[in-house]
């Protein structure tokens, strides 16, 4: 197999194992967004060199049209910027007639043809109307910018006659045992195929025919590394004598070069490949394809309520008010009136958890009748009252204390909670500290009295802050200056207050 086919196997098996890669590399950005395609080239190329009439892209009678074609395997890394694996393989040819030799002064008429060179380069592309105008603009229009370097195989055959001595059609060709590269020494190691680097700087204008195609038109110019491309080196290359041409003279000629101008056909890989509509884009209808959307554009424009959407959505999720009886005790027995099944008990009674007044004597003679606590414990409620600025407790109210304690010798699963407070005629701090007074004032009556476990009795106070009464009156400041009694059983171990102080 020749040198030049087993390249483009290459080049195909490579682009294949890539292609199979690449269908599952995307974009990690905010959305998952397509980066792979392929693109197909054909075109026509062009020789700038020695041996060509014309210095420009006009062609020269005995100069034929040349083609070429492509592939490159394409990954977008950015918007912007992108890298793409390209190869070629194609056609060059060129004539001159009267070309003449500054080292025997003969005038040659001379073609050369490069039958099938290929290249392989690395370029990077530079999508240049967004850099420039934006997102926004030409949606459906790419505009690459690319530069690269690689290398390029090729061999030359060159057909001239002596136009001055006159004479039959002559051919050489660099295509023997003798052919190497064209720069340092002449190795002649045997290869058939001249090896060069080349340096492609080209121009692509794409057009987005749908979420999968893309079709545009490549002018790539290929700058090469040497002046042999046509096997002429200017005036020091003789064909007859073939000098200048298997050395290394330079003359001053520039490095040859050819152009090539192409239709690109780009498959765009990826999942559920999806495209903008009038530059719109719905991250959930598919995949864009970063070739073509910023991902920028893909993340929603946060809302920004105003006052009126605001104010709707304070309103919607606004807690319900809260029943006014849970916070007030009209009666002064220590249970809210939303609870309160009997709502004018009469002040210093005892109740139960429902606020129901109870006979303490009962309870406790039938407690003693049965010899026995109860199961399960009855809660109970009352409240001492004090005088004002005073932590002392009034002999009506220890008569109800001294109950209590008979209570709960009897029945060991009961526990107390003495919670104090007080009226609003002081600083909040010493309100604080005069309850707390209050409250142990309580506990050290209970446990003098007989309590024989101190350690059921639990103290709260919140000076003034848990008013029962208004702050106003003679009977609402008396009613604040108290400390409620709680009798519960012992698996309730919480407060029924959300704050304040508690040993």
């Amino acid at each position: 197999m020749k040198k030049k086919n087993l390249y483009v196997a290459l080049l195909c098996s490579t682009l294949l194992s890539y292609n199979t890669e690449a269908q599952n590399r995307t974009y990690e950005g905010p959305n998952k967004m397509n980066t792979w395609s392929i693109t197909g080239y054909g075109g026509i190329t062009k020789f700038f060199g020695d041996l060509t009439q014309y210095n420009g892209f006009k062609r020269g009678d005995r100069e034929e049209l040349t083609g070429a074609w492509g592939l490159s395997l394409n990954k977008q890394l950015t918007p912007l910027f992108g890298i793409q694996l390209t190869g070629y393989n194609g056609r060059l040819q060129g004539a001159k007639d009267n070309h003449q030799s500054s080292l025997s002064g003969d005038t040659y008429s001379a073609t050369f043809n490069s039958p099938s060179f290929v290249q392989l380069t690395l370029d990077g592309t530079l999508n240049v109307n967004r850099l420039l105008l934006g997102y926004n603009k030409l949606r459906r229009w790419k505009v690459d910018a690319h530069l690269g370097g690689g290398i390029i195989y090729y061999h030359t055959d060159v057909d001239y006659t002596n136009v001055t001595k006159g004479g039959p059609e002559k051919h050489f060709s660099t295509n023997t045992d003798a052919s190497s590269k064209t720069a340092g020494k002449w190795e002649r190691n045997g290869s058939t195929y001249t090896r060069e680097w080349v340096v492609p700087v080209g121009f692509t204008v794409h057009y987005e025919l749908s979420s999968r195609f893309d079709l545009g038109l490549d002018y790539t110019h290929n700058f090469v590394n040497t002046e042999k491309l046509d096997a002429t080196v200017g005036g020091l290359s003789d064909y007859d004598s073939q000098q200048g041409i298997w050395t290394f003279a330079k003359g001053d000629s520039k490095n040859d070069a050819y152009g090539m101008l192409s239709l690109a056909l780009t498959y765009k890989l990826g999942k559920n490949a999806v495209r903008a509509k009038d530059g719109k884009y719905d991250p959930a209808a598919g995949r864009y394809h970063l070739r073509w959307a910023n991902p920028q554009q893909l993340i929603p424009v946060p809302y920004n309520p105003t006052m009126n959407d605001a104010d709707s959505i304070a309103k919607a999720n606004m807690p319900k008010p809260v029943d006014p009886r849970l916070y007030t005790d009209s009666d002064g027995d220590g249970v809210a009136d939303l609870f309160d099944k009997e709502a004018n008990t009469p002040a210093g009674s005892i109740v139960s958890g429902g606020g129901v007044a109870l006979d303490i004597d009962k309870i406790i003679r039938d407690a003693i009748k049965n010899n026995l606590p109860k199961d399960e414990c009855e809660a109970l409620f009352s409240n001492i009252e004090f005088d004002t600025d005073k932590a002392i407790i009034r002999n009506a109210s220890k008569e109800t204390l001294s109950k209590v304690v008979e209570l709960l010798n009897m029945r060991t699963n009961c526990r107390i909670v003495l919670v104090g407070h007080t009226d609003a005629r002081a600083s909040d701090s010493y309100n604080v500290s005069l309850s707390r007074r209050r409250v142990d004032a309580a506990k050290r009556f209970l446990v003098r009295a007989g309590l024989t476990d101190p350690s059921r009795i639990i103290t709260e106070y919140y000076g003034e802050y848990r008013p029962i009464a208004e702050n106003t009156t003679v009977e609402g400041l008396q009613s604040n200056r108290r400390v409620e009694i709680k009798i519960l059983p012992n698996n309730t171990i919480r407060s029924t207050y959300p704050a304040g102080f508690r040993r």
